[in-house]
């Protein structure tokens, strides 16, 4: 029997399978206003995306009291439901997302996530685009803490039967590299495509490219 580690690629959700970080804006604002805060800029929000919300809550307002910061959490998981609560939405996936997922599942590719929303969230998203049957391992801030800290990898690559040398973390921000290098794993998408990526973002159009986050890397175990 081949003791050999399977190959596991474990995605972000918010910025690489899904274009949310418009909605993930819009319910900072709100939470903000509600609590009669000055909102962050949309560069501010766009920079702590993936973190779990309470450190990226606390990223942008750093000299904020904890009462402050749990108040500004229950505001923006109250805007965040209340926008789930509007007929037909759904966060789109990029383009290219769902028929990347399965022509890897399809190579023998085991697939999984590791993100800062909260599992309730990712159920919804993946069921919504009717995903959820390709991963194997799904990561939340349910469950671990979030981007540098390795364990929702770690938890990611034992489920999966991978090792660090076999897994691949695909992700849109500087933190996902930071995350790779903490837990060890020699792959990572690389800054290139993120950049040509988050470019397209910019300009409105969802583009994703399976290539661009995985090619040259042979994965020879």
């Amino acid at each position: 029997m081949s003791t050999k580690p399977n190959r596991l690629v474990v995605f972000d959700c918010d910025g690489t399978l899904v274009d949310s970080q418009h909605h993930i804006t819009d319910c900072m604002a709100a939470a903000f206003g509600e609590q009669g805060l000055t909102p962050p800029t949309a560069e501010a929000v766009r920079a702590v995306v993936g973190l779990a919300l309470a450190e990226a809550i606390g990223r942008l307002v750093p000299a904020g009291a904890a009462a402050d910061l749990i108040r500004l959490t229950e505001s923006y998981k109250r805007a965040f439901f209340a926008l789930r609560q509007r007929p037909g939405m759904i966060e789109p996936l990029y383009d290219g997302v769902a028929a990347a997922i399965v022509q890897l599942a399809e190579a023998g590719f085991l697939l999984g996530v590791a993100t800062g929303k909260s599992r309730r969230g990712l159920d919804a998203v993946l069921a919504a685009h009717g995903l959820s049957r390709h991963f194997v391992t799904l990561q939340t801030a349910d469950s671990a803490p979030g981007k540098p800290d390795p364990t929702m990898l770690r938890q990611a690559i034992a489920e999966a039967g991978a090792a660090p040398e076999t897994a691949v973390m695909i992700g849109d921000t500087t933190l996902t590299s930071r995350w790779r290098c903490v837990q060890g794993s020699r792959r990572s998408v690389s800054p290139g495509a993120i950049t040509r990526r988050r470019r397209c973002a910019r300009r409105g159009r969802r583009r994703w490219s399976i290539a661009a986050a995985i090619s040259g890397r042979p994965w020879r175990v």
